[in-house]
């Protein structure tokens, strides 16, 4: 029966646009929709068992868990989102082993160690280097891609200097990640955020409104405004 449910799954999966799959699960995380987010993560994970040396199989599955876990992070379940993590890890390493070239795997591999961090100082030990030889890989590989920048911004926001890590760090790499696409609200989020982290409240309540002008639809960038000071 197991076999039957994971056969029925692949094959919905294959016939659906893997596109339109994703989509859903990027509305999912700006909705914070766990739920939903835990059931197409379950799915794509018995789509990449299935399909073991698929490397977009195990990327996709890899993202949706790198999602999982930012929503869980944003929540507070540091339990949840280290138990995504880890389970994106694994099918991230998988992806990256089957096509070391790809700029985008390496930078979700990159992120999913990152995800794996906040609140545990021994993982930050294990993890936290790996995360920027990982989203470094990856804009060696894509240096054109607004997504490693605004990946390797987020982490060493979580990083501190001795790692590389810290707020001047992580704000010249969101930066760029606008620099080369405007439109992404990720990246104006997360520059309003690392602002705050600096008490340049005023700065970050304008990256954060342009956010939400972005995707209105996302929940922690309306959080992270009504919870920025004015001034």
């Amino acid at each position: 029966m197991q076999r039957l449910w994971i056969a029925l799954i692949t094959a919905w999966l294959a016939a659906a646009p893997a596109g339109g799959i994703l989509e859903e699960a990027r509305r999912a995380r700006d909705a914070q929709d766990r739920t939903a987010l835990e059931k197409t993560a379950a799915q794509l994970a018995a789509a990449a068992e299935k399909e073991p040396q698929n490397a977009r199989s195990q990327y996709e599955s890899a993202l949706v868990h790198s999602y999982l876990a930012e929503i869980s992070i944003e929540v507070r379940d540091q339990a949840a989102a280290h138990k995504a993590a880890e389970a994106g890890i694994v099918a991230g390493e998988k992806a990256v082993a089957l096509d070391p070239n790809s700029g985008e795997y390496h930078r979700v591999l990159g992120a999913l160690y990152g995800q794996v961090i906040p609140g545990n100082l021994a993982l930050a030990l294990r993890y936290g280097r790996k995360t920027l030889e990982e989203i470094d890989r990856a804009v060696a590989l894509d240096p054109k891609n607004s997504e490693v920048y605004l990946s390797r911004g987020i982490g060493k926001y979580y990083l501190p200097p001795a790692f590389g890590g810290g707020t001047e760090a992580a704000l010249a790499d969101l930066r760029k990640a606008i620099e080369l696409n405007p439109k992404s609200d990720q990246a104006h989020l997360w520059l309003g955020i690392v602002l705050r982290k600096g008490n340049r409240n005023r700065e970050a309540r304008e990256a954060l409104a342009e956010a939400l002008r972005l995707n209105p639809q996302r929940v922690w960038a309306q959080q992270q405004l009504a919870k920025t000071p004015a001034q």
